[in-house]
């Protein structure tokens, strides 16, 4: 059975597991949650799936593992863990693009031809292609979400071949950076998630949307997507981004103009909103208007200004996110 990837791509706290959750909902579309930390937290940890039941007793996960690998194994967690150290790293992301053009592209003329992938990068690819192929054959679903966020997984998957189709997510980096200075357990074991400071995150908020734009560059089909506008006008955002996807874009009657309807999903990872079933409102968090330091906001503002103005956001004022 084919299947289609959509990579869900942007830094963390911006909405990316929102967009799945509501991506998950139109039909023959199955989300997964963030998979590229389905081997630590999954298998190595055994961490809640997104129905709640630990992941090695989860039947959804628990199908996959046996379509794609033969069921799960530390040996599997390992191997893949490995991999991902040596080709998944944002600091490869230029050695990768070079070897990323999209399939049936042609090169410049006089370029040179690319470097052969070495097998760890196929290896590892490959992981992630039975996986998603399995998924698809578990649930029949056409269409497999992946909400990694990394723009370097994304770059390894279409480096290898894979026909991924991604969407770029992005927010606002005031709210980004209040958001990763907050205390935040994680529902999984009542542990702090990592907190950065301002400076760090926006660095990072640079770096990650940087790459999706260098990833278009290479010919990886790319729509982007606010944060904002996906809480304050849902169902019409979701529907043009349906429509770009080609993916059912009939108006879902699991979503109103201020709340979604979610179902229950195996997502594997992600923000604690992935466990949220029955109705959620959906309300822009501005938070960092009122809570962020001054000096904290405008150092924020002058590291990333030129990609803030490009999305559409103000630099200042009541209105600084459009």
């Amino acid at each position: 059975m084919s299947h289609r990837v959509i990579y869900v791509g942007g830094l963390g706290r911006s909405g990316t597991t929102l967009l799945e959750r509501l991506l998950g909902e139109l039909p023959g579309v199955v989300a997964l949650g963030e998979v590229v930390h389905l081997w630590a937290r999954g298998i190595d940890r055994d961490e809640p799936c997104g129905c709640g039941l630990p992941f090695l007793r989860c039947p959804f996960w628990r199908r996959v593992g046996e379509r794609a690998f033969g069921g799960w194994s530390p040996e599997l967690a390992r191997r893949v863990l490995a991999l991902r150290r040596r080709v998944d790293r944002t600091r490869r992301i230029p050695v990768l693009a070079r070897r990323t053009t999209r399939p049936g592209r042609t090169p410049r003329p006089g370029s040179a031809p690319p470097a052969r992938r070495p097998d760890r990068l196929r290896e590892y690819a490959e992981a992630y292609r039975r996986l998603y192929r399995a998924a698809g054959e578990v649930t029949g679903a056409e269409v497999i979400v992946d909400s990694s966020k990394h723009a370097s997984l994304a770059f390894c998957l279409a480096s290898a071949g894979e026909p991924v189709s991604v969407v770029h997510m992005v927010r606002d980096a005031r709210a980004v950076a209040h958001s990763w200075s907050r205390w935040v357990p994680r529902p999984e074991d009542g542990s702090p998630m990592t907190r950065w400071r301002p400076a760090a995150t926006a660095v990072h908020w640079l770096a990650q949307n940087l790459a999706f734009h260098l990833l278009a560059r290479r010919g990886v089909p790319v729509t982007r997507v606010r944060y904002e506008d996906l809480v304050d006008a849902p169902r019409q955002t979701l529907g043009r981004l349906a429509r770009r996807l080609g993916l059912p874009a009939a108006q879902p009657s699991f979503l109103a103009d201020d709340a979604a309807v979610l179902s229950v999903g195996h997502t594997v990872s992600g923000n604690p909103m992935r466990f949220a079933v029955g109705t959620v409102p959906l309300r822009r968090d501005d938070a960092w208007r009122t809570g962020m330091a001054r000096r904290d906001r405008w150092l924020v503002t002058a590291l990333t200004w030129p990609l803030l103005l490009r999305y559409g956001y103000r630099l200042a004022g009541q209105g600084a996110s459009a």
